[in-house]
């Protein structure tokens, strides 16, 4: 016998995400702005090399970030860290925005732009790989041979630019180093961005970041008193753009993709920073270094190509 009344079923509709429901291209969207914020952080870091050091440079670009991000979260109601959240926080924000920016900024004093965005490119397979390991990502012999043929490309870069007069292998080693602190924090990000806005997330490690550059406040002071004005803008421009804003898009994106799908598109990044580099710079890397950028393209392709599903025969009735 039924009733006049229905029982309320469950919705299927997912969860939303911290950032609320979002149309499927924002997304896309927000990956196409980072990666052409962060082509042209490359072209500045390099410019900026002889009026700031690495260290300084980073203080700089995150004391901006910081106080840019301050503005758009002021007022808001922004939910307690966990404990264990905290820990992720602080260990992206020193590694991500403290580390990363410290080798990378060191790194293009010793490589030239495009040499130094093809070798961090050898992120988004060890992303792939921790993934794997701690997202419970498939690990798989794609992958494997996607990782050989990618650090293969990164050694021919490597072998390329220590040929060249004004490069030398500490160069790619630091440039190296600032590719696996940031492939560590992508995969800690995201179990974040699940409970947290992008906002919050890169707001708070962006200003941890600081703080742990703060040893390099002196050098700063004085750096700022030194520099010519035009290079003092190109430090907030580092600060509000591919920091403050290329950050926050980048965790927003990471809400709606996987670690290892967000990663691979960080590919688009060098041919932007090498067309900046050769507009803005004058400068290129040498010739055996497209081919190892290339070599690194394919073993990623390779590492995300999917393995084949046999196909289901229908039932004969």
């Amino acid at each position: 016998m039924t009733t006049g009344t229905t029982t309320p079923q469950p919705s299927a509709t997912a969860p939303a995400p911290a950032d609320g429901g979002a149309p499927t291209w924002l997304p896309v969207a927000a990956v196409g702005v980072t990666l052409v914020l962060w082509a042209s952080a490359f072209v500045a870091i390099r410019h900026l090399a002889d009026d700031f050091g690495p260290g300084s440079l980073s203080l700089g670009r995150l004391l901006v970030g910081s106080v840019a991000l301050s503005l758009f979260v002021l007022g808001r109601r922004l939910p307690r860290p966990t404990g264990r959240q905290w820990v992720s926080l602080v260990t992206i924000g020193v590694l991500w925005y403290g580390v990363y920016n410290v080798a990378l900024n060191a790194g293009e004093h010793r490589v030239d732009a495009g040499t130094a965005v093809m070798l961090i490119q050898v992120s988004p397979v060890l992303i792939a790989l921790l993934a794997a390991v701690f997202l419970s990502e498939r690990f798989t012999v794609h992958l494997a041979l996607g990782l050989a043929l990618a650090f293969a490309g990164v050694a021919v870069i490597a072998f390329s630019t220590s040929e060249a007069d004004d490069r030398d292998p500490l160069g790619v080693v630091l440039c190296l180093v600032a590719a696996l602190v940031y492939s560590i924090s992508l995969v800690l990000q995201k179990p974040l961005v699940a409970k947290l806005s992008a906002l919050h997330v890169t707001w708070l490690a962006c200003t941890i970041g600081a703080v742990a550059c703060l040893p390099w406040a002196g050098e700063l002071v004085r750096e700022v008193g030194e520099a010519p004005t035009s290079s003092v803008l190109w430090v907030v421009y580092l600060g509000i753009f591919p920091t403050a804003i290329a950050f926050t898009t980048y965790a927003f994106a990471l809400q709606h993709m996987t670690a290892s799908s967000l990663g691979i598109t960080t590919y688009l990044v060098p041919p932007i920073t090498i067309v900046l580099s050769v507009l803005l710079l004058s400068e290129a890397p040498p010739a055996m270094a497209y081919a190892g950028g290339v070599l690194a393209l394919v073993g990623v392709a390779v590492a995300r190509r999917k393995p084949r599903t046999a196909a289901v025969e229908p039932a004969q009735g």
